[in-house]
């Protein structure tokens, strides 16, 4: 245990963030470098060496919390770092992005603040990169066996580290210009410098992991060539097919997908664009969808020097504390104020787009939208609640609706799909097709960070013992897991 009265003596405190009129001003993270190990190791202390920690539950990884909780409160930083390592190959990931429901899983949680286990992660592996603890760990054998895995986002990168220790070769294939999917050009440089992608990658390739970038399966390879090629394929292409919102107006100029409009803004602080060709800058901004990646709409558009910025949200607000409907220890629907939205712009909730208005040259100008209710479990609009907004920037964050079939992969590789439109798997995350494996959103459908790099690691296990008969890695779900819900 780490201390046995810290959870009574010392309160929650989190990462500062910078000032936001310093942080809209550049696109380095909002938080103020340095500012959490000064607090961390008490932090740290707060955990309660519970009799059952439900925090290993809440996180599907099954990290060991409570262990490197109480090595960082003793600052043995080295053996907190190995024991972050033991469940999860990307801590600085997770810490930075995951909604972190192993907090709201935390037993101190019933009835105080919960232990700051994402804070404490993400202290932990900063100080390990930053003391050399992090290194390469290169197969001391190889199977010769090769493994092919399609896409390079968490689940990807998680599948293939993993398939090192066993000794098989995997090789990344990315249909986009650099290594990272979502992880680089979906997630904005605020939420996460692109440095901590970087040097994942290049521990992975030191230990063996080759990468390939611009080649798409099913158009620049054919999938079946591709499955002849290899021992095995791990599929972990996502589910990047974007939810449209089919109202009049739709074809209007200025309104993307939110999947078009923040890579560009990443590719610019990758160097690709000098300017973004989609930009907000001076435009009256409309984000719609209330989720993560409407957050990274906003906080995108405060950067690029919106006019104004409103985010739109078809569900009601959500309250302030942990409804009754909800108990410990499901993850709960809170109102949350994201570093975006303290950067300004406002929130709008249960309204629903009815148009789009646009100029003579097709140009969307303005949002019409009418407020909306839940009644007998039913959506219905409220007449006489009709308004329009100002929208020469809008943006779709609405969600995913399932993996790219437009590409020709599941059709080459003969995949069958479930009821979901998700790639469909058994218990080895095997699909119908012998020894191709899928993981991630690509057979879950739309999930968490932590999720994706929990199927990764799953699926290398099922892919291990395909090519070797038996396996000694760790599986930590099962593809029919879910989250904890009421």
């Amino acid at each position: 245990m780490a201390d046995p009265k810290g959870f009574l003596t010392t309160g929650r405190e989190v990462a500062e963030t910078r000032p936001v009129t310093e942080r809209l001003k550049d696109w380095n993270e909002v938080y103020v470098p340095g500012s959490l190990l000064p607090i961390i190791s008490k932090q740290a202390g707060r955990c309660m060496d519970c009799g059952i920690p439900f925090c290993h539950n809440g996180c599907p990884l099954g990290n060991l919390i409570p262990e490197w909780n109480d090595y960082a409160y003793r600052e043995d930083w080295s053996a907190a770092s190995e024991r972050l390592h033991a469940t999860n190959n990307f801590p600085e990931f997770t810490g930075r992005l995951c909604p972190a429901p192993c907090e709201a899983a935390c037993v101190l949680g019933i009835n105080q603040p919960a232990v700051t286990i994402k804070n404490v992660e993400v202290s932990i592996i900063d100080k390990a990169w930053d003391s050399g603890d992090v290194t390469p760990q290169p197969p001391e054998r190889l199977s010769g066996k090769t493994v092919a895995v399609i896409g390079s986002g968490p689940a990807g990168l998680a599948a293939a580290p993993q398939l090192t220790p066993a000794g098989h070769t995997g090789a990344v294939d990315e249909r986009a210009g650099r290594i990272g999917g979502l992880l680089r050009y979906g997630i904005p440089e605020f939420k996460m410098e692109k440095v901590h992608i970087n040097r994942r990658i290049e521990q992975m390739r030191a230990e063996g992991t080759k990468f390939r970038t611009e080649v798409e399966i099913g158009r620049d390879i054919d999938a079946a060539k591709l499955r002849r090629r290899y021992d095995a394929v791990v599929i972990a292409a996502g589910a990047t097919l974007s939810r449209d919102l089919p109202v009049p107006g739709r074809e209007l100029s200025g309104i993307h997908f939110a999947m078009e409009y923040l890579p560009l803004a990443n590719k610019v602080q990758e160097g690709d664009f000098v300017a973004p060709p989609i930009t907000a800058a001076g435009k009256h901004v409309v984000v719609i969808g209330g989720g993560d990646t409407g957050a990274d709409c906003v906080g995108t558009a405060h950067r690029q020097g919106a006019a104004s910025v409103t985010q739109l949200e078809i569900m009601p607000r959500p309250g302030d504390d942990r409804p009754t409907g909800q108990p410990w220890p499901t993850f709960p629907m809170l109102y949350k104020v994201t570093s975006a939205h303290e950067e300004g712009g406002e929130r709008v909730y249960s309204v629903s787009t009815t148009h789009f208005e646009g100029d003579e040259d097709g140009n969307v100008q303005f949002l019409h939208l009418i407020e909306v209710e839940f009644k007998g479990g039913k959506l219905e609009q409220k007449p006489g609640t009709e308004r329009k907004i100002p929208a020469q920037l809008v943006t779709l964050a609405m969600g995913f609706t399932g993996t790219d079939q437009a590409n020709g992969l599941v059709s080459q590789f003969g995949l069958e799909l479930d009821e979901r439109g998700n790639v469909a798997r058994d218990a080895d995350f095997a699909t119908n097709v012998n020894g191709v494996y899928v993981a991630g959103d690509a057979g879950r459908g739309q999930s968490l960070i932590v999720w994706a790099i929990a199927e990764g690691r799953s699926a290398a296990r099922g892919v291990d013992r395909f090519l070797t008969g038996a396996s000694e890695l760790p599986a930590p779900i099962r593809p029919t897991d879910r989250a904890l819900t009421a």
